[in-house]
């Protein structure tokens, strides 16, 4: 007996995957990863080791480790920003009104 397959059910994206994945806190998880992502960026570009890298950010090379795979528990949206400015980058933050889907 043969079984129907069923189409995969797509919804559009709000923008934030943690939101679409209903993770707690999902601004705040955008901001780290994409805070993250600009830190493993610039490490990489630099041709930094995780051990050269930490002696740069402060930390130890676990948590450069922890960082590089995308594992940000400890890792506050302050943190990273501190991170970046260790790495040379100015941080800007905006503010602006919310879009209307957001509210």
């Amino acid at each position: 007996m043969k079984t129907a397959k069923r189409s995969p059910r797509v919804r559009k994206s709000s923008g934030n995957v943690f939101a679409d994945l209903r993770v707690h806190d999902p601004q705040d998880m955008l901001a780290r990863a994409q805070l993250a992502n600009r830190i493993c960026l610039i490490i990489e570009s630099r041709g930094l080791t995780q051990t050269s890298a930490a002696e740069l950010l402060r930390l130890d090379q676990p948590k450069i480790s922890a960082l590089m795979h995308g594992k940000l528990k400890g890792f506050s949206v302050e943190r990273l920003i501190r991170c970046l400015n260790e790495l040379g980058q100015e941080v800007e933050i905006i503010v602006r009104p919310a879009r209307a889907s957001r509210r």
